[in-house]
């Protein structure tokens, strides 16, 4: 009988995903507010300011959450390989200057170096993402039991067919948390970019502000949150479906 091709770490229990509906219900809550208080109607005068806003927010989402997924996650696979653990936490904390460095002074200094518009507001949603997936994929693959390994390697594997048939699978299901931590992460610093003309729902939140308008200001700040809830969910049904079973806590 011919050996499995993965192999899988013990199974786990099922955990369930308590954050979304929590933030499902505080959302429900605030829109029942509003439109009980008349404010609903208010803000849906903004309804075409929404939608084009809301497909800008996306796109610059999708590009620097696309690029960053491109990018750290190879990175995290070379710093996981034996060779390159040594020096693992040092080049870490090159990818950390993008979380403990505030994000609005990134963008700041992205439209130093690339001026305004849509280039320096990815190139800075990209460098404020990266550190999650990074970290989550490299923790995710050195967490992989050594005895997989050994066996694998035992069978005859290459180090290559080790990686890709045990270690990956063994490692997806927290990698994709790293990818969910960032994606949130991104999806939440996007309105920030409008300060550097890229458009994005978050012209709608700081013009609200700067004109005390509560209700311009809500129109975009509703919609932010559904869209990273969204995204999120999204994210979480492939990570369900992806990850294999035995290896997944969720199934």
């Amino acid at each position: 009988m011919s050996a499995p091709a993965t192999l899988a770490a013990p199974r786990q229990g099922r955990r369930p995903a308590v954050a979304p509906v929590l933030v499902l219900a505080v959302l429900a809550g605030v829109i029942a507010w509003l439109w009980a208080s008349g404010m609903a109607a208010e803000i849906l005068t903004y309804s075409d300011d929404i939608s084009y806003l809301a497909m800008q927010h996306l796109e610059l989402v999708a590009w620097a959450g696309g690029l960053a997924i491109l990018t750290a996650v190879p990175v995290g696979i070379v710093l996981s390989r034996p060779a390159f653990r040594s020096i693992s936490e040092a080049v870490m904390q090159v990818f950390n200057i993008g979380s403990t460095v505030p994000t609005l002074a990134i963008l700041a200094l992205s439209m130093t170096l690339l001026g305004i518009g849509t280039v320096p507001a990815v190139f800075g949603l990209w460098a404020a993402t990266l550190l999650p997936i990074v970290r989550n994929t490299y923790a995710g693959l050195h967490a992989v039991p050594a005895h997989l390994v050994e066996a694998a390697t035992g069978m005859g594997m290459t180090p290559r067919q080790v990686l890709w048939r045990v270690e990956l699978p063994n490692a997806l299901f927290v990698m994709f948390g790293g990818i969910r931590t960032a994606l949130a992460i991104c999806v939440g610093s996007a309105p920030l970019v409008f300060l550097i003309g890229a458009g994005g729902l978050g012209e709608l939140i700081f013009t609200g502000i700067a004109l005390d308008e509560l209700p311009m200001m809500m129109a975009g700040a509703i919609p932010t949150a559904l869209i990273a809830v969204a995204v999120d969910f999204v994210f979480g049904q492939i990570q369900y479906h992806l990850v294999p079973r035995g290896i997944n806590p969720l199934r």
